[in-house]
C-alpha cells in the first residue's frame, strides 16, 4: 500500500522531531539560525493554527512548516536578515492583528523529498491565510542554487534566469510555480553558503482577501461626526 502523509497542526509532543526534520532540511545553515525543539514549542504556544506538520503513516514527522503573522513587511525596501524578523527563532514578532503571514521556514526530510509535501504545505498555509482574512503570503526564498553560479553571475542575473525559466533553482524555481510572485532580492538573509546568503522575498496577494468595513459607531466614516 502507498504510504499515507498527512497534514496536521504541529502539536508540543512533536518538537524533538521537528527540530530533527530542521537539521536534517538545512544541513549547510548557521546553527545558531536553525529552529531548536525549544523554539518550536514557543511557535505553538504563541500561534498555533500557523505552526504545520506532515506525518507518515508511522506518526513520524518528515516536513514541517512554521509561520507567523505580522504588518512589518517593506515591499519597497525588502533587505532583512531572516533572524531579525523572526525574533531569533522565537517568533517574538508574531502580530495577532498582523494582515500577512509571513513563511518563516518550510523544511522537508531529503527521503521525502520529491512527492509534492512543499507544494501541499503551501496550500495548507493558503487554507489559514483564507481563514483568517489575512491580505497574503509573504517569504524570503532562499537562492539554494545560486552558490555554484556566484563565480560566474551575479546574483540579479541569476534571479533573471530563474524568473524566466531558463535556471532551475531547488527552492525559489519550486516557489514560483506555486503562485510567488518575486517582490526583490535579499543580499544578506541567512549564513548560508549553499545560497551565498541570498534570498528572493515572495509574494502571493489572497484573491479572497475582504477589506474590513470601517465601523460608524467607532468613529471611522465620513459621517462619524454626526453619528
Amino acid at each position: 500500500m502507498p504510504e499515507t502523509l498527512t497534514i496536521v497542526q504541529s502539536q508540543v509532543a512533536m518538537v524533538e522531531q521537528l527540530a530533527a526534520v530542521q537539521r536534517a532540511a538545512f544541513p549547510t545553515l548557521a546553527a545558531e539560525e536553525r529552529i531548536t525543539a525549544a523554539q518550536y514549542a514557543a511557535h505553538i504556544a504563541r500561534f498555533p493554527e500557523g505552526q504545520l506538520a506532515v506525518v507518515n503513516d508511522a506518526g513520524v514527522v518528515v516536513a514541517c512548516s512554521t509561520d507567523f503573522r505580522t504588518n512589518a513587511v517593506d515591499f519597497v525596501h525588502c533587505e532583512h536578515r531572516y533572524i531579525d524578523i523572526v525574533g531569533h527563532n522565537w517568533l517574538t514578532g508574531h502580530d495577532p492583528q498582523g494582515e500577512w503571514l509571513y513563511g518563516a521556514d518550510i523544511g522537508v526530510v531529503p527521503a521525502y523529498r520529491r512527492r509534492g509535501l512543499a507544494r501541499r504545505l503551501y496550500e495548507a498555509r493558503r487554507a489559514v491565510i483564507r481563514r483568517l482574512n489575512l491580505r497574503g503570503h509573504v517569504a524570503g526564498g532562499l537562492l539554494q542554487g545560486f552558490g555554484v553560479y556566484k563565480a560566474t553571475m551575479d546574483v540579479e542575473t541569476y534571479v533573471a534566469h530563474v524568473r524566466a525559466g531558463t535556471l532551475i533553482d531547488p527552492t525559489v524555481s519550486v516557489q514560483l510555480r506555486c503562485g510567488f510572485t518575486i517582490q526583490g532580492i535579499i543580499q544578506h538573509y541567512v549564513q548560508n553558503p549553499a545560497c551565498d546568503g541570498k534570498a528572493v522575498l515572495l509574494v502571493w496577494n489572497n484573491p479572497a482577501y475582504e477589506a474590513p468595513v470601517p465601523s460608524r459607531e467607532r468613529g471611522d466614516g465620513p459621517d462619524a461626526a454626526h453619528v
